[in-house]
């Protein structure tokens, strides 16, 4: 009898582990389902683009008829809970999958750090139909607002995502002529928190370039249905921003849906504590992408970035493949690549191993963003499709 090998999740960590596992697998060793509430794989780095021109859509959500093997059984559905003790998945609407090996690959959720209003009032860029309602949101805004009162568009959170969505509405606002103000918020006292003072300065510049306030050093206290509140500690008053969209792009968490799941956890996050082979605590359940925490030893996990993702889920799927057939597995360790972040039409690239300069802009920075994106595409897809979708990325 077969083994039965299942995947739930779309992103980039289930759909390269999906192409890497069939890749592996030779006919008659496994049957492979692959569980999503999404008939398609989103290029979640992308999404972005969304927001500025829905079109796009097309482009980065792709089909997974296009990505799957004949062979692998597809199920559309919500995955509510997993039972580790009878080795099942329970979708919602549909029948429990039985498996004989699970990798966990949902993603994570957004986190709000319990800050009064902000779940309840912001908006979140976590798929296409969030990026549909931003849209939506700035262009209801526009029409009410006036050059002499501009709509108030807020992000708050000044990683990867604030940044290349905040980028992303200027372009927007010019585009279309809208009245719009661009502010970005930052509890911590830079863009890009953590990270290289030369690249800061790069994406700050960039930002200032269009248009974009940036406010830094004060956290996010408290949202209303018109207001974000700053900082505001026992001695000192909060400072007040009205906004007429908010939108929210600060931390991540784990999924609802592995809450219940009996697998080692982070108490704070819920994310799943996962061995560099993407073993968890759970017999015969991997873990993967933002999901799990993936130890990389002296107390270091992977980072939570698509990069990470698309390494490991080559790892993932061929261990994978090792368990089905009792072999050693493979542990995996992050080998960062570099960062390229999109800010509206510019991007600013920084630490590519290849390029001797160690943070820059312009023409290369900008091809190095399409070069990535079409590549991943090309990897689960078909170079068609990565070529058709150049011109957008």
């Amino acid at each position: 009898m077969s083994t039965d090998v299942v995947v739930i999740g779309s992103g980039y960590a289930g759909a390269g582990a999906v192409k890497a596992f069939e890749d592996e697998i030779e006919a008659g060793e496994a049957n492979l389902t692959w569980v999503s509430e999404h008939d398609y794989h989103l290029v979640l780095h992308e999404v972005h683009r969304c927001i500025r021109t829905p079109a796009v859509e097309s482009k980065v959500a792709i089909p997974v008829d296009e990505i799957k093997d004949d062979a692998t059984t597809f199920v559309k559905g919500r995955v509510t809970g997993v039972d580790t003790d009878e080795r099942t998945v329970e979708v919602e609407d549909g029948e429990d999958v039985d498996y004989d090996y699970l990798l966990v690959a949902v993603g994570s959720a957004t986190a709000f750090y319990g800050i009064e209003g902000l779940r309840e009032h912001s908006l979140t860029l976590k798929g296409l139909d969030d990026a549909r309602e931003i849209h939506r949101a700035l262009e209801d805004a526009a029409e009410e607002a006036t050059e002499m009162e501009p709509a108030q568009v807020l992000v708050g959170g000044a990683g990867l995502s604030g940044i290349q969505s905040a980028g992303e509405i200027a372009e927007y606002r010019d585009d279309t002529r809208s009245p719009i103000d661009v502010t970005l918020v930052e509890g911590l006292d830079e863009v890009f928190p953590g990270n290289d003072p030369e690249v800061q300065g790069a994406l700050r510049k960039r930002l200032q370039e269009l248009d974009v306030e940036i406010l830094t050093g004060d956290f996010i206290s408290k949202v209303d249905e018109e207001t974000v509140y700053l900082g505001g500690g026992e001695d000192e008053e909060s400072e007040e921003l009205a906004y007429d969209v908010l939108l929210w792009t600060g931390g991540i968490t784990g999924q609802e849906e592995i809450a219940a799941v009996d697998v080692e956890k982070d108490e704070r996050s819920n994310r799943v504590f996962a061995d560099a082979t993407f073993e968890t605590s759970a017999d015969r359940v991997f873990a993967i992408g933002d999901t799990a925490l993936v130890d990389q030893g002296d107390d270091e996990v992977a980072p939570p970035t698509a990069q990470a993702a698309w390494q490991a889920a080559e790892v993932a799927g061929e261990n994978l493949a090792r368990a089905v057939r009792g072999a050693p597995l493979r542990s995996w360790h992050h080998e960062d690549k570099g960062t390229v972040i999109s800010v509206g039409d510019e991007a600013v690239a920084h630490d590519v191993p290849v390029v001797p300069i160690n943070t820059f802009g312009g023409p290369g920075a900008k091809m190095l963003k399409k070069a990535i994106a079409a590549r991943w595409i090309s990897s689960v897809s078909s170079h068609g499709r990565a070529l058709s979708a150049w011109s957008d990325m």
